[in-house]
């Protein structure tokens, strides 16, 4: 009997183990411990999630929380090695160590694994944005580099690993995990009362996500966001759960009367996996940083503004719904107004984000 760690550890990844780690439990011949490293430690940004997803309880929570990135990085690779070497010592090692995603429980873990000679499955490997200024493409780039089973979510990511010398037999080509939460759960999402409670009607606003350095860091760049934000409001009403990090910004910079100016713009707490979906599904348009992001609005078939100048993700705007905006606010205005207008473009769905993307990496992972 083979035995699987998966490890998730903060918001993203919750979206993407739920349908793995259901298919692994239905498999008798499987054992699957799940850890959750405790990256993101809020109970919206994490807690909510397991619920609502049906994700049973961690198996192993480690509890790390907050912390610089090296900091971050570093307390995961101390209690993912405990876990791993007591596994040995008690006789049930683990065959494989599975991660997702690219977040920095993602690298911990695999370089944790790696150096105890576990093998690790990337989920979602290839994806590059090619700027290295990003966090998460650190942490792309080094656990593929050290990963021997790499699973992709679009042929970009195949094409970026062949290229890098990657075996071509330990590339696969699986579809995308996350669409696979997304389809078995958006009719539930929309059942919820989220756009009566809120006052909105179907494609009748506007969805912004915003929390990237690029965006929130700089006052004047903000401020020319948040200016537009309020200009479109006026004519589609926007709803703008707000990340920590950006609410500080706000703050800090002394921007709060661009808000306050601007009453169709309502600011949120975080919103939980269903609410969240029930907003984005049936949104006119988004206005996001997020990667998952990018990728959901794609699969819903919702125009994407994508607010960075480049993506991991090129499939989301060469066949999706997406456009590369930047941080250009006479950009994000002409593309608000070609959505308003109707001009905007039309998306298809990529193939393989179809629903079965865990299925088919169970039948990789048990393969190997």
């Amino acid at each position: 009997m083979k035995r699987f760690a998966i490890v998730a550890g903060a918001r993203p990844n919750f979206m993407k183990i739920a349908p793995i780690l259901r298919e692994l439990d239905q498999r008798p011949e499987l054992t699957t411990v799940l850890i959750h490293t405790g990256q993101h430690y809020d109970r919206n940004l994490s807690d909510v999630f397991f619920e609502e997803l049906g994700i049973r309880k961690p198996d192993i929570s480690l509890g790390v929380g907050s912390g610089s990135h090296a900091q971050q990085t570093a307390d995961v690779m101390v209690a993912i090695e405990k876990v791993l070497l007591e596994a040995d010592e008690s006789g049930q090692p683990f065959d494989r160590l599975i991660v997702v995603g690219d977040v920095n429980s993602t690298l911990a873990a695999a370089v944790a694994a790696t150096k105890v000679h576990v093998p690790v499955a990337h989920v979602e490997a290839g994806l590059r944005s090619f700027d290295r200024s990003m966090p998460e493409e650190i942490n792309r780039l080094v656990t593929d580099s050290i990963s021997d089973l790499l699973l992709c979510s679009e042929p970009a990511g195949q094409e970026n690993l062949l290229r890098e010398g990657q075996p071509a037999d330990r590339v696969h080509l699986v579809g995308n995990v996350m669409i696979d939460t997304l389809l078995t759960q958006v009719e539930r999402a929309r059942q919820r009362p989220t756009l009566s409670e809120l006052s909105l009607e179907p494609e009748g606003y506007g969805v912004v996500t915003l929390h990237r350095p690029a965006n929130v860091d700089d006052s004047s760049t903000l401020s020319e966001l948040l200016q537009v934000m309020a200009e479109i409001s006026d004519r589609l009403p926007l709803v703008f759960p707000i990340h920590p990090r950006t609410s500080a910004r706000v703050k800090e910079f002394g921007l709060q009367s661009i808000i306050e100016a601007a009453p169709k713009v309502q600011l949120l707490e975080p919103q939980g996996y269903l609410d969240f979906l029930c907003l984005t599904s049936q949104a006119k348009v988004i206005v996001t940083d997020s990667g998952g992001l990018q990728e959901e609005s794609t699969a819903l078939g919702v125009p994407c503004l994508t607010m960075r100048p480049n993506t991991e993700r090129p499939v989301t705007c060469d066949q999706g719904s997406g456009t590369l905006i930047g941080n250009s606010a006479s950009l994000l205005r002409e593309q608000l107004e070609a959505v308003l207008q109707g001009t905007y473009k039309q998306g298809q769905c990529p193939e393989l984000w179809d629903g079965y993307a865990a299925r088919r990496i169970v039948e990789v992972l048990t393969r190997s």
